[in-house]
């Protein structure tokens, strides 16, 4: 009888024509799983279902076809659902997919990636083997780990194979600051018109899209505060996106040094169309400013040369900014943070109110050197 069953309180076990025999069971679902493989003897079928049973009995149980499933498509999958993401960072994700983690593990099943750390390890000497960077490994790793975490969360996978110790961790070189002097020089080098959106970047601590998404009713002259609350976002494609700042901290007010305040209000009478809904910074035609755009125009390699500061990324100025107000006497880690707009400690607008006084007495602390700006 070689289709001859045995039945279990749980479970069914089969003798195929083989002579082998099959387990199968029904899910918590009502479809009928089958083992992955078939068994030598009746008694391996019976204690292979034993331990589904158990896996169901202490909620432990997870879908096989679940596991089936490639880590490209899961991967997928995953940036899709993830809800809040700004367009940058969905294009970053996808972009360290397919640089990264498809050519190399997009194939494989995530059963074949449960609780098998060799896997990830061969995977990221491979990595570095064919020249990828430190830097971009730590990346790729750490969105595997972020990918494979929900697998876990999902009940798709028992365990994280990502445990290799310090893998996500990027050490970049330290990036140039500049003194006071050299970032009025700065922004006497560069086209007037152009003038205050160096001096904004560096004394706000700001990031080159928070500061051109700025528009006239973001700035409180009177009180000495700039609102940030948009960012613009360039897009591979060359497409301009307007959204949220980068962290949900990155919604603040920071206050401006005093020194700052005539020299934006002639930039506002000269440069910017009425409205408070005007942006602060334009290109030629009043139209959203790129980064490619502004380099062209300020002629920025020859303006960082020419003091001395050479191969200065604009970010460098927000670097700068908060290299000075660190500097500043009584200055804590939330204190700046709350300024820079991280959320490290905590969502910055939860507790401006507790360090409105302390960025103020940093804002007036700041050294500002504007020469023949004033």
């Amino acid at each position: 009888m070689s289709n001859r069953a045995g039945r279990r309180h749980f479970g069914f076990v089969r003798k195929l024509p083989s002579g082998r025999f099959q387990a199968s069971y029904l899910g918590p679902d009502g479809r009928r799983r089958t083992a992955p493989e078939t068994f030598e003897r009746k008694q391996d079928a019976s204690r292979w279902l034993s331990l589904v049973e158990s896996e169901l009995a202490r909620g432990e149980w997870r879908d096989p076809a679940d596991a089936e499933e490639r880590l490209v498509d899961y991967a997928e999958r995953w940036i899709r659902e993830r809800a809040g993401l700004r367009p940058r960072t969905v294009e970053q994700y996808r972009y360290q997919l397919r640089r990264y983690i498809t050519p190399y593990l997009g194939q494989v099943r995530l059963a074949d990636l449960d609780d098998r750390p060799a896997v990830v390890r061969s995977w990221r000497s491979a990595l570095l083997d064919s020249g990828v960077s430190a830097s971009g490994a730590a990346k790729g790793y750490r969105l595997l780990r972020a990918i494979l975490m929900t697998a876990v969360d999902d009940g798709t996978i028992r365990r994280n194979p990502c445990r290799i110790r310090g893998a996500g961790t990027e050490t970049p070189g330290e990036r140039p600051t500049l003194s006071a002097r050299q970032v009025g020089e700065l922004a006497r080098k560069v086209p007037p018109r152009y003038s205050a959106l160096i001096l904004l970047a560096t004394y706000a601590s700001l990031r080159f899209g928070e500061v051109t998404a700025l528009r006239r009713g973001d700035l409180d002259l009177q009180e000495g505060l700039v609102r940030i609350e948009r960012a613009f976002s360039e897009m591979s494609t060359g497409e301009l996106k307007l959204g949220p700042p980068k962290s949900r901290a990155g919604d603040r007010v920071v206050g401006l040094p005093g020194a700052l305040l005539p020299l934006l209000a002639q930039h506002m009478a000269e440069n910017v169309a009425p409205g408070e809904d005007a942006l602060l910074f334009t290109n030629a035609h009043g139209g959203p400013l790129r980064r490619s755009t502004f380099n062209r125009v300020v002629k920025w390699k020859e303006a960082t040369e020419a003091i001395s500061a050479i191969g200065l990324h604009f970010h460098d100025l927000r670097h700068t900014g908060n290299h000075l107000a660190a500097q500043v006497p009584g200055t804590t880690v939330r204190d700046l943070m709350a300024r820079m707009g991280h959320d490290n400690e905590r969502a910055a607008m939860i507790y401006l109110h507790r360090t409105q006084g302390a960025d103020r007495r940093i804002a007036d602390a700041l050294p500002v050197e504007l020469g023949d700006l004033e």
